[in-house]
């Protein structure tokens, strides 16, 4: 697949012997089916092999049984420039975090560049600077969406008509910077959603200098797309506080790895019983202080799974599925006419689960075979899982 990666191009792929077709679609996780057919990076027919037009492939693969599931889509993440982060100066975190079967990440703001400007001009340029930049260059293949402005005080709704009209699409955490009342966001969040821009609230306690406490309160006056990291980022609100926020509001529940691990359980279990799952939506808030955590999306399914008892394929749509409608984004979900992200994946050697969702379901995280993004293999057998019992192969066309 080298000549396709550096064309762009990923031709006729041919995906056959699936064992489990997760779909993330949280209405129906499981396909019937056990074969994909992509033209061009994009899905073209899902289905059983003896209905699908498998000929002339340029690339075949053989799953051998194991599970094919959307790429998960990092909904949080802090990116700066390149495949670099200053918080813990660390080259090539987002090719490592596609090891662990993240094919997209979703900017919530550049904070974390050495002196970030903070006047409206520099943090407008900063934001223009990033979409541009991750547009133009996939570490790892990775999609990243960035240029997330932090909003200040002082900006003007002239200033998120220019932001839009120059190609972003997000906002950084509101909460990061001197935005930090209520009336204040809501004014902000506002402009931004009139000209198609998604904003993130942060929720807890201040994360970095200059955040500060982001209440209960707050989040729902801003009302804001997403309510970021809603068990903490690290600190978190009280579960009680966090399931009011379940309730009350009707945005996404962004829940994050490096967070409040039983809060995280919480919000789950409340949007489960509230019945809007399809409202949760999985991040890691790295790279942080805490590290970088290139498995974080893998173990907070598990988490999420084993601790929370939601079952194994629920938490997948979480990462994918989810996400990808919540985002707007074209991946996410296994059908046709979506982007052609996959990870393959089986139970890792020697668990005790007799299947990879049993697996994870007793709190194993899987083994990764294979990474595809816009049908392109981008990884073989993950370098940071452990090994996968079974993994897929692969046949070119000579």
């Amino acid at each position: 697949m080298a000549e396709a990666a550096a064309s762009g191009k990923s031709g006729k792929v041919v995906i056959t012997n699936i064992g489990l077709l997760l779909s993330g679609d949280i209405d129906r996780p499981i396909l019937d089916a056990d074969t994909i057919v992509i033209n061009d990076g994009i899905i073209v027919a899902v289905g059983k092999a003896k209905d699908c037009d498998m000929a002339h492939a340029q690339t075949t693969i053989d799953a051998h049984q194991t599970c094919v599931a959307p790429g998960l889509i990092d909904s949080h993440v802090h990116p700066v420039f390149g495949d670099w982060t200053p918080r813990q100066n660390q080259i090539g975190w987002i090719d490592s975090t596609m090891h662990g079967g993240v094919t997209t990440m979703i900017s919530a703001g550049e904070v974390h560049l050495p002196g970030r400007p903070k006047d409206i001009v520099g943090l407008k340029a900063l934001a223009i600077t990033a979409q541009r930049a991750f547009d133009n260059f996939r570490p790892g293949g990775v999609k990243v969406l960035a240029g997330a402005p932090v909003i200040e005080k002082g900006m003007v709704e002239q200033d998120f008509k220019e932001l839009a009209e120059a190609g972003v699409s997000l906002l950084g955490e509101v909460g990061l910077g001197s935005v930090k009342a209520g009336y204040e966001a809501k004014e902000m969040v506002a402009w931004a959603r009139k000209y198609g821009i998604q904003s993130t609230i942060h929720t807890g306690g201040p994360s970095i200098p200059g955040s500060g406490l982001i209440d209960k309160d707050v989040v729902l006056e801003a009302d804001a797309d997403v309510i970021g990291h809603i068990n903490g980022g690290h600190t978190a609100l009280s579960e009680q506080h966090v399931c009011e926020l379940c309730e009350k509001s009707s945005r996404a529940i962004e829940i994050v790895h490096n967070g409040n691990e039983k809060v995280a359980i919480a919000a789950a279990q409340a949007a489960l019983q509230l019945k809007c799952p399809h409202r949760v939506i999985l991040g890691t808030d790295g790279p942080a202080g805490s590290g970088v955590q290139p498995l974080g999306m893998l173990r907070l399914i598990s988490l999420l799974s084993s601790l929370g008892n939601i079952p194994a394929e629920l938490a997948f749509c979480f990462a994918t599925g989810n996400t990808a409608r919540i985002r707007k984004l074209n991946c996410g979900l296994i059908e046709v006419g979506r982007d052609a992200d996959f990870v393959f994946m089986d139970r890792a050697q020697h668990t005790a689960g007799r299947d990879l969702l049993d697996s994870v379901q007793r709190g194993d995280i899987p083994g990764v075979g294979m990474v595809m993004i816009d049908g392109i293999v981008r990884c073989g057998r993950s370098r940071n899982t452990p090994p996968a019992t079974t993994i897929p192969s692969m046949s070119a066309q000579a």
